[in-house]
């Protein structure tokens, strides 16, 4: 009885599994370029995690959808259920495609649709409701042009490419879509970010379109001859008016699509010439200036100094390789670091490069590193221009000297030559000098009652200086002096940082100014009235012209912090500081 119950159960959960139903249909096996498709995934039982396929990879592009519809209805105590996914599609190429398979979740179990083919033909004149016929056409007033600033260039000479799309005033772009991207064989190219699409007043074919800038491109041809630049190719939707109007007159508008294409463009690319081209020219095009810059050029024993090889200015940066430097044996020269700060406007590359070398001398000595040359092709005059850097002078102060190669010196005794060499290449010692392998202990030893007598004998010249320590901190006054005096010189140094900027100057000159008075007169801030300095520094024997200006100066410091002034001033105003503060220094020392 168990058994015939399980059966039963098995055949009518089969029965179940055996009615859901998940299907794709088509509206059409075969269709022209331009025409559309509609395809609905239909199922007969709810159903979860619906997949469409990947339609770009079939050869589609998603025009519309997906939408969604669900009808349910009960007829003599029977249910049905239904529910669709819909997408319109056009095809993006010609030949037999295949839309592969969808996939849904049902009842915990997975169900597919079967692959459909799809036969997409030419082009095919479309049938219209006169009606709903456009006013004007997509293809007559949507165009996309590639503009090419210059198609006979040298090789290494940056060019430029702006991609339009040129479109009536009539028309509105819903939506495009690349079909092609262009292919830059045998160029470097660089793109130009366009952070956002504007559309711009302009001229084609005689007359008044908008246009929109889509891409923009720089490119350096790398070999002379026929260079072909394969085209881009769009998808675009738009809207287009039509002959009808709504009840207040506007005009109808209705969808419309073309394909458009900026055509492959031949780019003539000339060879540089070889008439006076030097043997060193790497292939640098553009115009440049060439520096050697050594970080230093006196140098102790076991120091290092940097190398810098750059070249500035515009061209093609990116593309050829730096001359390298030639060193004397003496100076040991390790792998460059390279620095690119390169950027790439619509004119072509701008910046500099440079490689940095550390170089480490073996001995000491003056050692000379050789000229270099840097070679470029320069478009302004179309010839050939040479920069050569300076002879650089390393003098390495200590450290083993280099062995002579004068004749005289090869002829004398190599044992008689007064030659430094380095410990690693030191001449074999011809007389041995022996050192026993015991030594004394170090308890009893001079040194041991050395270490143990120094902390008593230190014992007086620690007490003379706690003396001096404490008759120093006492002197509170003296303490006070020295503290202004290092504060004046602080905040006169600070002035001098801020000579382009007025506010803080005059701030950090007022502050010296106050503790260079509070070192010399020993007075307090709040003590500092006009009458109260010019009597102590009259008292001082001070002149009295150079008072009157100090105290003039000291009052200027808090009105010319809010009066419009000028580097000028501000530095007359610093070094009249710097006079008076010197001036004063002498006259009441």
């Amino acid at each position: 009885m168990k058994r015939i119950v399980v059966l039963l159960f098995l055949i009518i959960g089969n029965l179940a599994l055996a009615q859901v139903q998940f299907e794709a249909k088509v509206s059409k096996n075969s269709l022209g370029l331009n025409e559309r498709l509609r395809i609905d995934f239909n199922m007969n039982a709810d159903g979860d995690n619906f997949t469409p396929p990947n339609f770009e990879s079939c050869g589609f592009r998603v025009v519309g959808g997906p939408s969604q519809s669900v009808s349910q209805s009960w007829i003599n105590g029977r249910g049905t259920f239904n529910k669709s996914y819909t997408y319109i599609l056009m095809p993006t190429q010609k030949g037999s495609l295949t839309i592969r398979q969808a996939s849904i979740e049902i009842n915990g179990q997975i169900y597919k649709t079967s692959p459909i083919k799809i036969n997409v033909t030419n082009a095919v004149q479309l049938p219209k409701d006169p009606n709903e016929a456009p006013a004007i056409s997509a293809n007559d007033n949507l165009y996309l042009v590639a503009d090419i600033s210059n198609s006979n260039p040298f090789v290494n000479e940056p060019i430029t490419v702006v991609y339009k799309l040129y479109f009536s005033y009539n028309i509105g772009i819903t939506n495009w879509q690349e079909l092609s991207k262009p292919k830059y064989n045998d160029f470097w190219s660089q793109n130009i970010d366009i952070k956002q699409l504007v559309a711009q007043d302009g001229m084609f074919k005689g007359e008044r379109y908008r246009y929109v800038v889509l891409r923009k491109t720089v490119l350096y041809p790398q070999k002379s001859g026929k260079l072909e630049i394969e085209p881009l190719s769009l998808d675009i939707d738009c809207q287009v008016p039509t002959n009808r109007r709504n009840f207040w007159g506007q005009v109808l508008m209705t969808e419309d699509s073309k394909r458009v294409s900026a055509g492959s463009k031949v780019i003539n690319v000339k060879p540089l010439p070889e008439a006076g081209k030097p043997e060193d020219f790497g292939g640098a095009v553009g115009k440049f200036d060439f520096q050697v810059t050594p970080s230093k050029t006196v140098l102790k024993n076991g120091e290092s100094l940097d190398l810098n090889v750059k070249v500035v200015g515009t061209g093609n940066l990116k593309l050829f390789n730096l001359p390298k430097p030639v060193m004397p044996s003496a100076l040991e020269m390790y792998d460059p670091e390279h620095n690119e700060n390169v950027s790439t406007p619509l004119s072509g590359m701008t910046g500099s490069i440079s490689d940095k070398y550390t170089i480490i001398p073996q001995s000491k000595g003056n050692f000379q590193i050789k000229p270099m040359s840097f070679t470029y092709f320069d478009l302004g005059s179309r010839s050939y221009k040479t920069i050569t850097s300076k002879e650089i002078l390393i003098n390495v102060l200590d450290g083993p000297g280099i062995a002579s190669t004068s004749n005289d010196d090869r002829t004398n005794d190599v044992v008689k030559n007064k030659v430094e060499v380095a410990k690693s290449f030191a001449f074999i010692k011809q007389k041995t000098t022996l050192k026993p392998i015991e030594k004394d202990d170090f308890l009893g030893s001079g040194l041991f009652y050395s270490l143990v007598f120094l902390p008593f004998l230190a014992i007086p010249f620690v007490v003379l200086a706690r003396k001096k320590k404490e008759a120093l901190d006492k002197d509170v006054v003296g303490n006070k002096i020295k503290k202004s005096n290092a504060l004046a010189k602080k905040y006169l140094s600070e002035a001098q940082k801020h000579l382009n900027n007025k506010e803080p100057f005059y701030v950090a000159l007022e502050k010296s100014l106050h503790n260079f008075l509070k070192a010399k007169l020993n007075i307090e801030t709040s003590d500092m009235s006009k009458d109260k300095i010019s009597e102590i520094l009259n008292e001082k024997n001070a002149d009295s012209a150079t008072v009157s200006e100090f105290i003039s100066l000291v009052e200027n410091c808090e009105f010319a912090r809010y009066a419009p002034s000028t580097s000028v001033s501000i530095q007359q105003d610093y070094d009249k500081a710097i006079r008076l503060i010197s001036d004063l220094e002498k006259q009441i020392s």
